[in-house]
């Protein structure tokens, strides 16, 4: 392969995807793409070591290194990963530095580099203000600006999850994460399964809502949702709002609750729409990264 391909890898809690995609290409086009499960028993940087060994099979001299990942990157390292054991503090930049030399790497968290997707090819071309929400086991959020990605000061703009709930003495500080803890597909997870007495996901919680507690349940955290959302839009008065993750399947109970109190709350409602990514976001937004950098 040659300089007209780039590169893109999204490091998960479970897997990692790498794919590759011509310069000037769209996601439409074909491109390769390689799965990789991550065993719980692997160390970090076995797994990227896994990583880097199938991205050498798939590609040689990529033009650019585009790279989403959990968590954030601040002074080159991992940070905000707890749940996965050995990410907290990986120094990935200089992993991926060592492999790839004089190439390009671009590295953002999975949420960013899904919004990075959206503006290229989606919902958010063209957008000079807007917000990506990413529903999925965690709660994220990636802030537009100047049609750009918003990193903040340590990588860590959008980190919605921590935003503080009634209770403040439940922070970040305590081990918390109060609104993804409140709203996530994770906690609804959890709190379904405790309500129901068995297993139960998120998404099946949606095909339950005729049971009473279980609405109940439903609409509590989508309001709490929502609130987040038309909060995060009078605070930055975006143009647009694209909500994307796995939770998306259920986005005709969701989108419908959010949109009504953004209208009534913000003074100046955004556009609130479905993501065109759902399944590989990250992935596409590592390869749309890679291809920036790539000029």
């Amino acid at each position: 392969m040659n300089h007209r391909h780039v590169l893109g890898i999204d490091f998960g809690g479970t897997k990692v995807a790498l794919g590759t995609l011509a310069t000037g290409a769209t996601p439409s086009c074909p491109h390769s793409t390689v799965r990789l499960q991550t065993l719980a028993s692997a160390g970090a940087e076995q797994v990227v070591e896994r990583s880097l060994a199938a991205a050498r099979a798939l590609t040689n001299g990529p033009a650019a290194v585009g790279v989403s990942t959990f968590g954030v990157v601040h002074a080159d390292r991992i940070r905000l990963a707890p749940n996965v054991p050995g990410w907290e503090g990986l120094e990935l930049p200089r992993l991926l530095s060592q492999e790839f030399g004089d190439t390009p790497v671009v590295i953002h968290n999975d949420v960013n580099a899904a919004a990075t997707a959206e503006l290229r090819w989606g919902a958010l071309r063209g957008v000079d203000v807007g917000v990506y929400l990413n529903l999925g086991t965690g709660l994220a959020a990636a802030l537009i600006v100047n049609g750009r990605v918003l990193r903040g000061a340590h990588g860590a703009a959008g980190e919605i999850g921590y935003l503080l709930g009634a209770d403040p003495d439940t922070c970040f500080a305590d081990g918390h994460a109060p609104l993804e803890e409140a709203v996530s597909g994770g906690a609804l997870t959890d709190r379904g399964t405790a309500l129901l007495g068995r297993p139960v996901s998120a998404s099946e919680l949606f095909d339950l809502g005729a049971d009473r507690d279980v609405a109940s349940l439903l609409a509590e955290a989508i309001g709490a949702l929502a609130v987040a959302v038309a909060n995060l839009c009078i605070t930055i008065d975006p143009q647009r709002v694209v909500i994307g993750g796995g939770m998306m399947g259920a986005a005709a109970h969701i989108l419908p609750q959010v949109s009504a109190l953004v209208q009534r709350a913000v003074p100046f409602p955004p556009e609130i729409t479905a993501a065109q990514f759902i399944h590989d976001a990250p992935l596409l937004g590592a390869l749309a990264l890679a291809l920036e950098a790539a000029g």
